[in-house]
């Protein structure tokens, strides 16, 4: 097992803690981390864009010209999608760009990122972040300590934090997650990651 240092709040070594091979050692699968990332996108596109066919396009019950003897084409509707502001063919329709993705590929993609992390050096694990109030400036005294002021941090707590939620709300390159939302995409997203350790055992337990 690969073992990290614990620091505090105030960027102090505290303790160390053993983290499972299973989990921040094992083989990276870049293959799957992309699919798990095309399926996170899919599953957050709104597939709501929509035209209208010749059918649902106001009008065009008249003949805008007879059959015979214009020198035009003949047309029987101005409906038609070759006329501006005719119908569209094969145009988008409201849809799901959602797929099913199977459970072992999403668990081997997120410990993959995760694995990667570790080897990067770029996981630090903290004991706790204690604040008094959801305050943005109380949140930024411990990013300071931490050496993590200016960078993108992925938060990750063993449960929902209302207090560092709202407190991470206005800095747009924090986040926060409990260890039920962490998903490949966010992590992938920020490039230094921040365990809660309290969170730790319950990444095991839901990874393991």
């Amino acid at each position: 097992m690969a073992s990290v240092d614990v620091l505090n709040q105030e960027g102090v070594k505290v303790d160390t803690i053993e983290l499972e091979d299973s989990i921040f050692g094992a083989e990276i699968h870049e293959d799957l981390v992309q699919q798990v990332v095309v399926w996170q996108l899919a599953k957050r596109r709104a597939g709501t864009a929509s035209t209208k066919t010749r059918g649902q396009i106001r009008g065009g019950g008249k003949k805008p010209w007879r059959q015979k003897g214009t020198g035009r084409a003949r047309a029987g509707t101005n409906r038609s999608p070759l006329w501006t502001g005719g119908g569209t063919v094969f145009g988008p329709k409201p849809r799901s760009y959602a797929f099913a993705l199977p459970k072992k590929v999403r668990k081997a993609a997120i410990k993959s990122v995760l694995t990667s992390r570790f080897q990067e050096e770029m996981l630090t694990v903290v004991d706790k972040i204690a604040l008094n109030e959801p305050k943005t400036k109380l949140f930024l005294e411990p990013l300071k300590a931490l050496g993590l002021e200016g960078q993108k941090i992925l938060f990750v707590t063993p449960d929902k934090d209302e207090v560092l939620s709202r407190s991470s709300r206005n800095l747009h390159r924090v986040l926060v997650l409990p260890v039920q939302g962490l998903n490949v995409y966010d992590i992938l997203r920020f490039e230094k990651l921040v365990l809660l350790q309290d969170a730790i055992p319950k990444l095991h337990e839901r990874l393991g």
